[in-house]
């Protein structure tokens, strides 16, 4: 005797892919064990097997739309088993039943092979590499289902991460959408390691890298071959790395500079005489210092180890300077003790050395905070890439007169927009829309600043 399972009553949804299929031809599965998995625009939802039986025919695919009613595969039913809702059909005299020993083996399923041991892919504790097996093949099915909601799945298949390789965190070993994330970073980490046009060793686990792609563009036009500068060569692998190890998120904000920017207007004009020449860059500075004091965390680090905070007690301020050569980041120390003429005329000091390429490494060393300021290019808003191991980078666009309200009618004020990326690890959201807000009120009334 065989049953037909077709697909349930999945609400309203008049069609839905399959985005996993759970079990192959020759499997036995018990009563409510998941047997497909779909997906909708707005969800994904596993569909369990009525009865415990053997599987004899499967009749989906991946990739296939299948609505209510949808022949999903025939069963053959345990010993005394019945489906809830469905009656016994009579199968063909021809058909004889196949015994399970006897299943036909897909040629291309997976052949576990041991890891290299200087692999850079992490593997869950009892997992090998298995060798890639094309998406489309239905039959290269790990047997032993790792244990995570949709959701995760869903989450794995966008990043290209095969869960049998994935240690779950979770309550009974359950795979959280964190372990995900923290594969993909120990995978990301070691394949850093390798040139650019070159995949990463010890591929095949579930992440693997394309090759860069070589294209021979002389073929569509005239091309000419300039070498990357000595700074961009340097920078290029620590922003990488920055950028795969944090896991950044970007608040943005504006500050409302109107009174500040013409009290710097005022007081340059004053003190022209004596080579004084304030920036907008320095208030910042000194604001950032007291929205720094007031929210540490903002001036800490992560230790190597990942589990501990370091809270800086002191204040160094790094702003990235734009040179002919690239983008460097000299350092302003003990901003907190300094005025702001001070403050001012050590970065103009500092930014001529950078575009001459005078700077000396320990004026670019101990930075607690960075500052990337576009003013002076232009731009509404960026996400800047954090500084490791800094927490946070506050980014500075181009200023823009804007219509505000005032609670009575609109006013013209002078808006600065601000981006404050962070390591999430460390800060969350509400800490940051707190920061940029605090910024903006000091930014607003640089009176705050002294209390």
């Amino acid at each position: 005797m065989t049953i037909e399972i077709k697909v349930p009553d999945i609400g309203d949804f008049s069609e839905v892919e399959v985005i996993e299929v759970l079990v192959k031809e020759g499997d036995t599965v018990s009563a409510e064990q998941s047997i497909i998995t779909v997906e909708s625009d707005k969800a994904s939802m596993e569909i369990p097997c009525p009865t415990a039986g053997v599987v004899k025919e499967l009749k989906v695919s991946l990739g296939q739309k299948v609505a209510e009613g949808t022949l999903m595969l025939v069963l053959e039913p345990a010993s005394g088993a019945a489906p809830a809702d469905k009656k016994p059909e009579a199968a063909a005299p021809a058909a004889a039943p196949v015994p399970v020993a006897e299943a036909p083996k897909a040629e291309s399923a997976p052949v576990a092979t041991p890891a290299p041991v200087d692999s850079p892919l992490p593997v869950a504790p009892g997992k090998t590499h298995p060798v890639p097996v094309e998406m489309h093949e239905p039959t290269a099915v790990n047997t032993a289902l790792p244990h995570a909601s949709p959701s995760v799945r869903r989450f794995a298949r966008e990043l290209g991460v095969d869960l049998g390789n994935v240690g779950g965190s979770g309550p009974k070993g359950r795979i959280t959408p964190d372990d995900v994330r923290n594969y993909v970073k120990q995978a990301v980490a070691g394949a850093l390691s390798a040139p650019v046009g070159k995949p990463a060793s010890g591929g095949g686990a579930g992440l693997d890298l394309l090759p860069w792609p070589k294209v021979d563009f002389s073929k569509f036009g005239e091309t000419e071959e300039l070498e990357l500068s000595r700074i961009k060569k340097l920078s290029g692998p620590n922003l990488h790395r920055n950028w795969v190890m944090i896991p950044h998120v970007t608040q943005f904000d504006e500050a409302d500079i109107t009174d500040l920017e013409q009290f710097r207007k005022d007081t340059n004009a004053a003190l022209a005489k004596q080579g004084v020449k304030l920036t907008m860059l320095a208030f910042v500075m000194k604001a950032c210092v007291t929205v720094l004091k007031k929210y540490p965390a903002f001036n800490s680090s992560l230790s190597e180890g990942g589990d501990k905070l370091i809270l800086k007690k002191f204040w160094n301020i790094g702003f990235a300077a734009d040179t002919p050569n690239g983008l460097v980041v000299p350092v302003i120390k003990g901003v907190d003790q300094k005025g702001f003429a001070q403050i001012a005329n050590e970065l103009g000091e500092l930014s001529a050395q950078a575009r001459d390429g005078k700077l000396k490494g320990a004026d670019m060393q101990g930075a607690t905070f960075t500052i990337s300021s576009l003013g002076g290019v232009g731009g509404t808003a960026f996400t800047p890439i954090i500084n490791a191991p800094e927490v946070a980078i506050l980014g500075l666009s181009k200023s823009q007169m804007k219509p505000v309200w005032n609670g009575s009618a609109f006013e013209p004020r002078l808006m600065l927009p601000l981006s404050l990326s962070y390591d999430h690890r460390v800060i969350d959201g509400a800490q940051a829309a707190r920061f940029t807000t605090e910024l903006a009120g000091v930014l607003a009334d640089m009176r705050k600043a002294l209390l």
